[in-house]
């Protein structure tokens, strides 16, 4: 039997991951003032608003990895129970989390030489990782097997694009993660740095525009310049507890797009949401490329 498996950094809860067919979902840990949480594993449901009013009020969070010992928690009761997995998750070039992992793996492939262990790189974060696994979802609930999923993967994976924003860019400068991003003056100017997921996965600064109604502009723009019949496919909207601005994501798209397309919205999950901060807004769509 195949076992599927995703994690918290893909915008997904416990809820979404059994809804389509993941039995597992990876809790990746968050700490702020000294304590660290695993969202989905220690507050289910996880209370977004509580956690980015802490980020409002100038708690600036940090994240880290899962250990090796971890990982062989999460996936050796699946192999003891003679199953394969299928591991779909964020970005390897994000977290040193995989290496841990693939350490894991070498000590549970002595212990279980016959079980399977095959893993999806969304090469995304937040709502591209999303969107891929619900994708990856659909095609087990369809009945196909694991080779069609891999090769699947292996073009779609890149045929799914990501662009957000963010208000406020202290907490982007904060993280050091996005390549190519100088934050100086740049709040105060009201400058929005447009970031997208690069296809090798990082987080990488693409434009700058003023003011966010430049910034939703230039995302509607991109789904019309690279999107590949993407209004075929679900639209999603994730944010850092900006539902107002979300309504007027949607909105627009609407205006855009017209009233039949499928727009989904979730909010950003908090490893993604230390990095953004609490004023930030992603939109995920099929592309040409990302």
């Amino acid at each position: 039997m195949l076992v599927l498996y995703t994690d918290s950094d893909c915008d997904i809860d416990l809820k979404t991951a059994k809804e389509y067919g993941y039995s597992n979902l990876i809790s990746m840990p968050y700490t702020i003032n000294g304590q660290t949480y695993y969202p989905y594993t220690d507050l289910e449901p996880f209370d977004y608003a509580s956690f980015y009013n802490k980020l409002r009020n100038g708690t600036f969070p940090t994240t880290s990895a899962i250990s090796d010992t971890q990982y062989i928690e999460y996936f050796e009761k699946e192999f003891k129970n003679g199953n394969d997995i299928l591991y779909v998750h964020f970005s390897s070039a994000m977290s040193s989390s995989f290496n841990y992992m693939k350490n894991a793996l070498k000590e549970l492939n002595k212990k279980y030489p016959d079980r399977k262990f095959y893993e999806i790189d969304t090469r995304g974060i937040s709502v591209i990782s999303h969107a891929i696994a619900e994708q990856v979802g659909l095609l087990v609930k369809e009945g196909r097997d694991i080779d069609y999923i891999l090769n699947w993967a292996k073009t779609e994976v890149d045929h799914w694009a990501m662009y957000f924003f963010v208000d406020d860019l202290k907490f982007l400068k904060h993280s050091g993660r996005v390549g190519g991003l100088s934050a100086t003056m740049g709040t105060l100017l009201g400058i929005r740095p447009i970031i997208y997921m690069s296809p090798e996965g990082k987080m990488e600064n693409i434009d700058k525009v003023t003011g966010q109604k430049n910034a939703i502009a230039y995302i509607i723009n991109k789904i019309k310049e690279i999107g590949l019949n993407a209004t075929d496919y679900k639209i999603y909207i994730s944010h850092t507890d900006m539902s107002d601005v979300a309504d007027k994501v949607k909105e627009k798209l609407y205006e855009n797009f017209g009233k039949d397309i499928i727009i989904h919205t979730v909010f950003t999950n908090p490893t993604a949401g230390s990095l953004a901060g609490p004023s930030g807004l992603g939109v995920c769509f099929h592309s040409i490329h990302r």
